[in-house]
């Protein structure tokens, strides 16, 4: 796994001390954001809620527990900077996880923008462009080793 620089570790990490202790709400922005620009990632969610619809979907507990996992996720990743090779194999399940669901490697990059979308939002003036390269490099790192997983499991599936 790659590296981060200790600038974007201090820059992720002062960025989310705040964000980290209020998740849930920071969660929803995103993922309202990620329906906005994909619709069709609703029908991923089969819940016991009605989730053709955004705003019922967003209100769900069983989807407010996956923002929640969702967001710890990010939580971990920012708790690991000095040492995101311990997340390895977590993020190749986790890859494996959204194959198996029908997620497509695609959408890891709308979900990407979306964490951006956050992040922007919920920052502000706070949210600058080295602190966007910062984060654009930390997904980067998340997302390769879980496309690594989600490839991994579609090889097994087809043998």
């Amino acid at each position: 796994m790659e590296e981060l620089s200790e600038k974007d570790k201090g820059l992720i990490r002062d960025s989310w001390e705040s964000l980290g202790k209020n998740k849930v709400p920071h969660g929803i922005v995103m993922f309202t954001r990620l329906f906005e620009l994909d619709p069709a990632l609703l029908t991923l969610f089969n819940y016991s809620t009605n989730c053709g619809v955004a705003p019922e979907c967003l209100s769900s507990p069983e989807f407010l527990e996956h923002v929640t996992k969702v967001m710890l996720v990010i939580d971990a990743a920012v708790s690991h900077l000095d040492d995101l090779h311990s997340l390895e194999d977590f993020l190749l399940n986790l890859g494996k996880k959204h194959q198996t669901v029908g997620v497509k490697t695609q959408s890891f990059t709308l979900v990407g923008e979306s964490l951006l979308y956050m992040l922007q939002s919920s920052l502000g003036p706070a949210y600058t462009t080295p602190l966007r390269q910062a984060w654009l490099n930390l997904y980067s790192i998340v997302v390769s080793a879980m496309t690594r997983g989600w490839a991994k499991n579609g090889e097994h599936k087809s043998n």
